[in-house]
């Protein structure tokens, strides 16, 4: 068993965009896209978790590996959870959640993420990027996460708070990017954790960490991946790559 896990929550219920992981990106399934950007990291294994049987057949036909899952889990991470537990025996020493909606993810920063893991320096750790515009500092669909230095290359920081709303803060703000790397006893433990206060009223996961004195780690990459949460954004990340397989 490889040490190292990349599993992928996704299911075709979103509210704000249904059917999303089989939306198609130059004739691609989108779930196909973020799949192919886990393999190219090279990280470790690669697994999608999903309760949709449609999703796993999307996925088994181009080659790779899909769990199906409860459809009763209340986040994405517990669905990670269950692969972990019953498919993997817990077997893996780092976990990463990958989300399945950034299909121009760059491979590297998984890798990086793994290589930041590996010197255990906290429960939990992230990633997060400059942001591309002034209108994503107000726009509730972009996750925005505070440190107190300022994010630079190679240096990973410890997150302070999440949040979608425009908000004052004393710290430094950037674009939150959607993917998470637990240790073995940091995704036990916080499976065990009941649903935060404040992750339920953001609407963000992370929170429960946090409100529960677990370590983030947030590091810094300079390009600006997509989270695709709505048809504008759809159609914004299909222009980029549709342009960058051209070029």
């Amino acid at each position: 068993m490889n040490k190292i896990a990349i599993i992928i929550p996704s299911r075709l219920d979103a509210q704000r965009l249904p059917n999303k992981p089989l939306k198609l990106i130059n004739n691609k399934e989108m779930i196909l896209h973020v799949y192919d950007v886990a393999i190219r990291s090279n990280a470790g294994e690669v697994y999608v978790a999903t309760p949709d049987q449609q999703i796993v057949d999307t996925v088994k036909n181009s080659g790779g590996n899909a769990i199906k899952t409860s459809d009763n889990h209340e986040t994405g991470t517990d669905r990670i959870f269950e692969v972990f537990k019953k498919t993997l025996n817990s077997e893996p020493k780092i976990i990463i959640n990958l989300q399945g909606d950034m299909p121009n993810l760059e491979p590297q920063a998984i890798s990086n993420l793994v290589s930041y893991m590996s010197k255990k320096e906290c429960d939990i750790g992230t990633l997060a990027s400059d942001f591309n515009s002034k209108n994503e500092m107000s726009n509730p669909n972009v996750v925005k996460v505070a440190v107190k230095e300022k994010l630079s290359d190679d240096i990973f920081l410890n997150a302070f708070d999440f949040f979608r709303a425009d908000m004052n803060s004393a710290y430094n703000l950037y674009h939150h990017i959607g993917i998470y790397a637990f240790t073995n006893k940091a995704l036990i433990r916080y499976v065990s954790l009941k649903r935060s206060k404040l992750e339920l009223e953001r609407k963000l996961e992370q929170l429960r960490a946090l409100e529960n004195k677990m370590s983030i780690h947030v590091g810094y990459i300079k390009s600006f991946p997509l989270s695709v949460d709505t048809e504008e954004d759809l159609i914004e990340v299909k222009n980029l790559m549709e342009k960058n397989e051209k070029s």
